[in-house]
């Protein structure tokens, strides 16, 4: 189970002007985390404008029981903040199952985005972008910041041919590609292989398998409408 904390990578970015994908009319977006058919989690996000600033809070909350006892817990806070497309801060904590705690700070320097988690203080390029799947321009980048543990990963992206999935009885054209993404040493497992479902630059669901136990997580939109 330990390798469901790699949901986390879903946590969204946003900007608020002149920004290259949507934001919910209602400044919220909801998802189910789903394995073997059961919603064991969800990922919640808001988007708060705050003067020229928009802050994008995003909480994931994951539960596991078995026979009506804990069997596996994760949380992860992010709260992020974009000024005319450029991120320029952000804050964020991650609680894994066992003992690791990670706390995530980066901001914006003027010449260099410098950040601190897993890894000490890194100096990143100022155009970073963080591995959040809701941006679809990300899926153009070469290396992104990994907002879990405060690490740069380098990544693949593959465009898939389009196809329909079923959202709420209704048959959806997407946009489907499939993600990978670099091992860091200190990663406990290996980066899972993902499929991610675009509908007007929306993300609408994203899977992987479990490197573990080789079961399928689903990540799906709760709260959309055509």
């Amino acid at each position: 189970m330990k390798y469901l904390i790699i949901v986390i990578l879903i946590i969204f970015s946003f900007s608020s002007f002149s920004q290259p994908f949507p934001v919910p009319e209602d400044k919220e977006v909801s998802f189910d985390v789903i394995r073997k058919k059961k919603i064991i989690g969800s990922l919640v996000s808001k988007f708060i404008n705050e003067d020229n600033k928009l802050i994008v809070h995003s909480v994931l909350d994951i539960d596991v029981k078995i026979l009506l006892f804990p069997a596996y817990k994760f949380f992860q806070e992010t709260k992020e903040t974009w000024i005319n497309g450029d991120l320029v801060a952000i804050t964020g904590f991650t609680d894994f199952e066992d003992d690791r705690e990670y706390n995530i700070v980066g901001n914006d320097s003027g010449d260099f985005f410098i950040a601190t988690g897993m890894d000490g203080e890194l100096k990143l390029d100022k155009n970073i972008f963080p591995l959040n799947y809701w941006n679809i321009a990300m899926l153009d980048k070469n290396e992104v910041f990994d907002t879990q543990k405060g690490i740069v990963r380098k990544i693949k992206v593959e465009k898939l041919k389009d196809e329909k999935i079923n959202m709420n009885g209704i048959n959806v054209e997407t946009q489907k590609f499939i993600f990978n993404a670099s091992k860091n040493p200190k990663d406990k497992g290996p980066f899972p292989e993902y499929t991610l479902w675009y509908n007007n630059d929306e993300l609408l669901k994203m899977e992987f398998k479990n490197p573990k136990d080789k079961k399928t997580i689903k990540i799906v939109r709760n709260d959309w409408s055509q």
